[in-house]
């Protein structure tokens, strides 16, 4: 697709690889509204990127319709959902808690299915859209403390599958992106050195930026980002 004029919501987008998708769609010639739970990280991040900023928790249903219908007001249509928010929580098995577990699949799963759903409705009607999934390499392989956050990737993709297949005689293109570690700040990490061999936000946001601009006949269903050699 020609990305100069497409309209995109990125929802986490006021931090790490949601930004740093915006920034990239935005230099692309796009208009893009970028979603937070926080006013002031969203607040300033739409001034830096010139993006419209929506306040908003996708894990609330009243939240994740209205900056759906935010976007669409905003841009005057909507071309294109990065859904990127999420949360991680780490903890042993024995450790973990059913609060832990829900406020993860809260964010990621439920979340991201209303948001989506949303977003679905709009596509379906005009017969074109795309719906990226910022999933993780942790939803290919479990690994140890990560039972919630593992858990919740393994089930994104599950969704990302039944909406690709339920989307695509709309012409709708569904791709699931699994970044490995990558150096944010997110989850407040604070980088006290980005390490040259390992991977940036701006990678992924390259990626994402190079599927979407393939031709609309066609799409990629699911890519994964690995560091060549980060050790």
């Amino acid at each position: 697709m020609n990305l100069d004029g497409a309209k995109t919501l990125v929802t986490g987008g006021s931090l790490g690889i949601g930004k740093a998708i915006a920034a990239k769609l935005i230099q692309k010639g796009g208009s893009v509204a970028i979603s937070s739970r926080s006013a002031d990280n969203v607040n300033a991040a739409a001034k830096e990127l010139g993006a419209n900023g929506i306040v908003g928790d996708v894990s609330q249903e009243a939240d994740a319709i209205r900056m759906v219908q935010e976007s669409i007001e905003t841009m005057g249509g909507l071309d294109i959902l990065i859904n990127n928010a999420g949360i991680g929580r780490g903890a042993p098995l024995v450790e973990m808690t059913r609060e832990m577990m829900e406020e993860v699949f809260h964010t990621n799963v439920l979340g991201a299915m209303m948001v989506g759903r949303e977003a679905a409705r709009h596509f379906v009607a005009q017969e074109s859209g795309n719906i990226m999934n910022i999933s993780s390499t942790a939803g290919l392989k479990g690994f140890a403390r990560g039972t919630a956050y593992c858990a919740s990737k393994f089930a994104l993709k599950g969704m990302t599958e039944c909406w690709r297949d339920e989307l695509r005689r709309h012409n709708v293109r569904v791709t699931l992106v699994n970044p490995s570690e990558v150096q944010t700040g997110w989850g407040g990490r604070k980088i006290e050195e980005i390490n040259p061999k390992k991977l940036v936000a701006e990678d992924i946001a390259d990626a994402v930026v190079g599927i979407l601009e393939m031709e609309d006949r066609g799409f990629v269903p699911e890519f994964s980002v690995f560091a060549t050699n980060p050790f």
